[in-house]
């Protein structure tokens, strides 16, 4: 199974990103193929960000952000990962492998919840997670 990463989610719903219709095809194709998922915190990322006046001139109005986070998590092939019995042991393995502090822990958030639930590769334009090398990242926007 193919997790999503924030940047995907944001690219393909911002229409002026530079990277909007090639973040839209990909989470497009994500959508009509077998299971993928999203970790929680990309979701709550994704609201943050494109709801965030200091990023964008004109931000997502809340409503918009949170309608397109019902129909995400209303598609049938999404699985929604989230915190369960296992998965502190899998932060405390990449947060002490990796010497991760401060901000960075939420990136090993999103990686453990990915390596908790079987994730095989996580879809991201984030290099951060090269961190983490248990977990197989790929940019999708490059290919």
């Amino acid at each position: 199974m193919v997790a999503a990463d924030t940047n995907l989610l944001v690219y393909a719903h911002r229409s002026d990103s530079p990277w909007h219709d090639r973040a839209r095809a990909v989470v497009e194709s994500l959508g009509t193929g077998g299971p993928w998922a999203i970790p929680w915190p990309c979701m709550h990322e994704f609201l943050a960000i494109v709801t965030h006046p200091r990023i964008f001139k004109t931000p997502t109005p809340q409503e918009i952000a949170i309608e397109q986070l019902q129909a995400l998590e209303n598609a049938p092939n999404l699985v929604l990962l989230a915190e369960g019995e296992g998965y502190l042991s899998v932060l405390e393995r990449l947060v002490l492998t990796a010497r991760i502090q401060g901000g960075a822990v939420n990136d090993a958030r999103i990686a453990a919840l990915c390596l908790h639930h079987g994730v095989s590769e996580l879809w991201s334009a984030d290099r951060d997670f090269a961190r983490f090398p248990a977990l197989r990242t790929r940019n999708p926007l490059l290919e």
